[in-house]
């Protein structure tokens, strides 16, 4: 594909179809071994970033630098300035302006798709499909809407390509350990998971796509696929109408509301509720989910070390069940972490990476994969669908496959 190429519907319709007649199984195990035979067992990582616009995410360039398994063979910035210093943090001689031109020189195995902003991960998801690499990593959320969503699963699909979301939490070792204990009565009968946003000046809607996409990622693991979604979304204590969208930040497409409450129902009928309201004055205190049973509450504070706690007791009779929080290790209630800087393996995504060649090389799904991203995408579009046609309950998969906001 030439350099500076836009995508098209016709593209996209003619690339499906092509990715539709390919032998992905062949294609990736022919891949894998001339990329592991010229680089001696290394996968050849390239990286994607744009800085102003989202950057290179939070470290999903430099993780790769401390995989002995991996080797990064390019990166491309189409800001000059950021060029220069990406070239310098990665060190590499030779960046690229234009990713595509990137993805046909160097060839790569993998590539980290890095940058926050996700307006552009659809073109960069599907380029790379197109070019032939095996393994995704890529910063959240996912992508602007559904039709993406399902344009970039039918790819991966299609093409035997490995594709794993940045959602770091969804990696750690102790949400087995904790779906293990939930299963053997921990915390009695589970009755509810309860999610809330970071709750800062993004509160509401941006919060919901930005930050509520990890959340939704951990309640997927721990109640299963969503059913059906209710919600409302308000604006300054008003419903939100169509007056009220507007183009949102890191290119989220059109965005509205600083104030949602939504409520899931799940396959395992746990119902999930996120709420967020902007500025709250928990100064991101709130972030994190609840998992509320009938003998206790499990604690998980995303993005903290130790991630999870455990409140044992009736939450309807503190008085007559009072305690402390303990914290949960890979090992177990009050068990110190058997897992030597687990912390760093998880926060600065060197499990996750491992992971992915891994994926690649057996042929497996990633941990976090692209349909737990796409459930992710479902689920914000869930809420404001709900909220354009007056709160009611939909269910999934939805029928509006378009931001919804666009329809209000």
């Amino acid at each position: 594909m030439e350099s500076g190429r836009r995508w098209s519907c016709t593209d996209l319709t003619m690339n499906r179809r092509r990715f539709l007649t390919t032998s992905s199984t062949t294609v990736a195990t022919s891949f894998v071994s001339t990329v592991q035979a010229a680089t001696g067992g290394k996968a050849r990582v390239a990286v994607i970033g744009h800085t102003g616009r989202g950057d290179f995410g939070h470290g999903l360039d430099t993780v790769w630098l401390e995989l002995p398994e991996a080797e990064i063979v390019g990166v491309a910035d189409a800001d000059k300035a950021g060029l220069a210093k990406a070239l310098k943090k990665l060190k590499l001689e030779a960046g690229f302006s234009d990713f595509r031109a990137m993805l046909a020189e160097v060839k790569p195995e993998i590539v980290s798709v890095a940058l926050r902003h996700l307006d552009q991960h659809h073109a960069m998801v599907m380029a790379s499909i197109e070019a032939g690499v095996r393994g995704i990593y890529m910063e959240k959320p996912f992508c602007r809407t559904l039709v993406e969503a399902d344009e970039m699963l039918e790819a991966c699909r299609s093409n035997n390509v490995k594709l794993a979301v940045a959602h770091r939490n969804r990696y750690h070792p102790v949400l087995p350990k904790l779906k293990e204990l939930l299963a053997e009565g921990l915390i009695g009968r589970v009755l509810e998971i309860r999610l809330r946003g970071k709750e800062d000046r993004r509160g509401g809607g941006e919060d919901l796509w930005v930050l509520g996409t990890h959340l939704f990622n951990l309640a997927h693991y721990f109640a299963g696929a969503p059913v059906a979604c209710s919600a409302t979304v308000f604006q300054d204590g008003h419903l939100v109408a169509a007056a009220d969208v507007e183009d949102g930040a890191e290119g989220i497409g059109p965005l509205a509301g600083n104030e949602v409450h939504a409520r899931f129902e799940m396959a395992s009928g746990v119902p999930v509720f996120f709420d967020s309201i902007q500025n709250a004055g928990t100064k991101e205190a709130g972030f994190g989910a609840q998992i509320v049973g009938t003998d206790g509450i499990i604690d998980l504070r995303i993005d903290k070390d130790p991630l999870a706690h455990l409140l044992q007791g009736s939450p309807f009779s503190p008085k007559n069940s009072p305690g402390s929080w303990v914290p949960i290790s890979s090992g177990g209630v009050g068990v110190p972490e058997p897992i030597p800087n687990l912390g760093h393996l998880v926060g600065h995504h060197v499990m996750q990476a491992k992971d992915l060649i891994e994926a690649v090389q057996e042929d497996r799904a990633p941990v976090c994969d692209v349909e737990q991203a796409h459930t992710t995408v479902e689920m914000v579009a869930a809420v404001f669908e709900s909220h354009r046609l007056g709160g009611h309950r939909v269910a999934f998969p939805l029928k509006t496959r378009v931001n919804p906001l666009t329809l209000l």
